[in-house]
């Protein structure tokens, strides 16, 4: 199976709910448990770092690590993104501008090639994993039902 080399997984979305708004939904911990994952802890500051255990429903449970490296504000927020146990660290950066009210959010996941070549893996899951996140469960969040 080959690699795509430095394809990043791109989700991009325009929320119908003000910046500050969705900047609590992705940095709050207690907002992040109603769409995201159930942090034990979360904070918006660079090299915080959290971890949280996930994987498919049938299959290994990952514990994924994570390190905040970069924020601004309302506007950034990236955090490194690794499994435990296992090679490879990607990262994962949300975008945020306003829109007349409205918040366009662009996710990028890059450097999922760095991981080991397994099923869980695949760049494939991971663009399916973040679909759902942003485009059904941070819109149900965000919009309501």
């Amino acid at each position: 199976m080959e690699k795509n080399i430095d394809q990043p997984v791109i989700v991009e979305r325009v929320f119908n709910a003000p910046v500050s708004k969705v900047w609590k939904a992705l940095t709050d911990k207690a907002e992040m448990k109603k769409w995201y994952f159930d942090l034990a802890e979360f904070k918006a500051e660079k090299g915080f770092v959290f971890q949280f255990t996930g994987g498919p429903e049938d299959g290994i449970q990952y514990i994924h690590v994570c390190e905040i490296t970069d924020v601004i504000p309302e506007k950034k927020l990236t955090y490194s993104w690794r499994y435990e146990g296992y090679t490879g660290k990607s990262f994962v950066t949300f975008e945020l501008s306003e829109i007349e009210n409205q918040t366009a959010v662009t996710l990028i996941h890059t450097d999922i090639d760095l991981f080991p070549d397994q099923p869980d893996f695949a760049r494939a899951n991971f663009a399916a994993g973040w679909d759902h996140i942003i485009n059904v469960s941070l819109k149900e969040y965000l919009e309501g039902k």
